[in-house]
């Protein structure tokens, strides 16, 4: 009996902590602006803010928390096809061609996201132009993969990983509670 009690409590205590995680609702709440950083997924311009990396570099350049923990996420390589991992892919262009490209994205943006494979997680892979004539806006991980198999980019694995939450879309879809500053 007192253990259900117990638990009971918990479970109050619990849920009326998180209510502490709920958007303020008061207006001299402090807040905070982030830069919202472009970024291609299947053709859909999205938006995602960085706000931690692993290794110090990577914070230093970006102007994020430096994460040490981030590194115990890297998986062994090469990786096994089976093994599944909370890292998610991000293609970056080093030399600022254009914006990055991921392989996922919530869907829809919050909470009442269907799409499992999407991660705020995201091990760097560096995207660079071996046929500058061929250099075009690539708006797709296929479209990524299709320029690799023409020779036309190389795509190289990097030990950096990123947390950058994806925010926004180009149609104004956000977080609830967000507002967009354009």
């Amino acid at each position: 009996m007192f253990d259900r009690w117990l638990s009971g409590c918990l479970a109050v205590l619990v849920l009326t902590g998180c209510a502490g995680l709920s958007q303020p609702t008061d207006v001299s709440t402090p807040a905070i602006t982030l830069p919202l950083i472009p970024a291609w997924y299947e053709g859909r311009k999205l938006y995602y803010i960085s706000t931690d990396a692993w290794p110090r570099s990577a914070a230093v350049d970006k102007g994020v928390n430096y994460a040490p923990r981030l590194r115990d996420s890297l998986p062994p390589r090469p990786k096994p096809p089976e093994l599944k991992t909370v890292l998610e892919r991000i293609y970056a262009f080093p030399n600022g061609e254009q914006a990055s490209v991921v392989p996922s994205a919530p869907d829809p943006i919050g909470a009442d996201s269907t799409n499992r494979p999407y991660s705020p997680l995201w091990l760097l892979y560096e995207v660079t132009w071996n046929e500058p004539e061929q250099q075009r806006e690539l708006t797709s991980e296929s479209a990524l993969f299709e320029a690799e198999r023409q020779g036309w980019i190389t795509i190289s694995a990097t030990d950096m990983v990123v947390n950058c939450p994806i925010v926004a879309d180009a149609e104004g879809n956000r977080l609830p509670g967000t507002r967009l500053h354009w």
